[in-house]
């Protein structure tokens, strides 16, 4: 089970009545799911989503008129529950994560593949609980509130690392420890590691309280650390694909190219920076 007193409520979308009950009867084998409902089109996933609130959509990508890309256009990325894409495609994945998904699994299903994003699955709906959970004592017990109309403040650092709070937990994350930051609804995430650490700031927030010298923004909803940075690839839209040392795969938009360039001093790009 999920640690809570009811399991997670689970929403499953896709087109191929055969993948639906795959997916239903390997969550009933695992425990802490509630199939609240399935779906067998984008369009019917929209109203499902809005009407059922679910906690995790398993959603396909490649479905007829609406597909799973538009189901979270549809409902916006922001308000859209955890994803789990399942599909028979991969060339959409980096995609995927672009929209924010927990993990892509591909059709056929292997069964451990399908344990281990469930596993992911858990730890994300748990962590978010968790943070909610200590926010809310948080203001109980009368910690620092500022009035809304006051200045945002940047999160709680020292001289050369952040204040975190991890559910119960407050831990110190070294900058130089932290690979990368992601947003993740009104949260963000930060990667240090083998940690990851659950947030309610904004990115802007966070971006803030990094030192600009080390951490960039390459994305509306990506900071990375620039010493982690092992390889990029220019691609034919003018944006970057960043791998980290980790294997982690980022995505540099064209919005944030210049100023990552300038922080790794290349300069201006030229002809032989595209593919």
């Amino acid at each position: 089970m999920n640690g809570a007193a009811t399991p997670w409520r689970a929403l499953i979308v896709d087109d191929e009545p055969l993948a639906r009950e795959g997916i239903r009867s390997r969550l009933a084998a695992l425990g802490g799911f509630e199939v609240i409902g399935e779906c067998a089109s984008g369009r019917a996933a929209v109203a499902a989503i809005r009407s059922s609130s679910p906690d995790v959509v398993f959603l396909d990508v490649q479905m007829p008129v609406v597909d799973g890309f538009a189901v979270i256009a549809a409902i916006g990325a922001d308000a859209m529950p955890a994803i789990v894409f399942v599909t028979a495609h991969d060339q959409h994945a980096l995609r995927a994560f672009d929209a924010h998904a927990i993990d892509y699994v591909l059709k056929p299903i292997d069964d451990a593949r399908f344990v281990r994003a469930v596993d992911g699955v858990r730890r994300r709906l748990t962590e978010s609980r968790e943070s909610g959970v200590a926010r809310r004592l948080t203001e109980l017990l009368g910690d620092v509130r500022r009035p809304a109309a006051a200045t945002t403040p940047a999160p709680p650092a020292m001289a050369d690392r952040l204040i975190a709070r991890d559910g119960d937990r407050v831990e110190m994350v070294p900058f130089a420890d932290i690979d990368w930051v992601s947003a993740d609804g009104d949260y963000v995430r930060v990667h240090a590691g083998n940690r990851q650490l659950l947030l309610r700031l904004t990115m802007t927030r966070m971006e803030s309280a990094l030192p600009a010298e080390q951490h960039v923004r390459i994305h509306r909803s990506t900071i990375v650390n620039v010493a982690r940075i092992q390889t990029l690839k220019a691609l034919p839209n003018a944006e970057y694909d960043v791998v980290l040392t980790s294997g982690a795969r980022l995505r540099a938009s064209r919005s944030y190219v210049d100023r990552l360039r300038r922080l790794l001093g290349l300069g201006q790009p030229n002809a032989f920076d595209r593919p």
